[in-house]
């Protein structure tokens, strides 16, 4: 029965730091970009263009 109750809770765990991480990245303003995946695509298309 411990086992089972260590497994899920080491579940439980890895979902709410995923969670948290998902939430700290929407935050974080290292990543902005145009568009809503935070990669900095729109910034590199952005250099780009103004190159040509």
């Amino acid at each position: 029965m411990q086992t089972q109750e260590a497994i899920i809770l080491i579940l439980f765990l890895a979902a709410a730091g995923y969670i948290a991480w998902r939430f700290w990245k929407s935050f974080d303003k290292r990543n902005t970009g145009g568009c809503a995946k935070g990669c900095g695509c729109a910034e590199d298309k952005a250099a780009t263009f103004k190159l040509k």
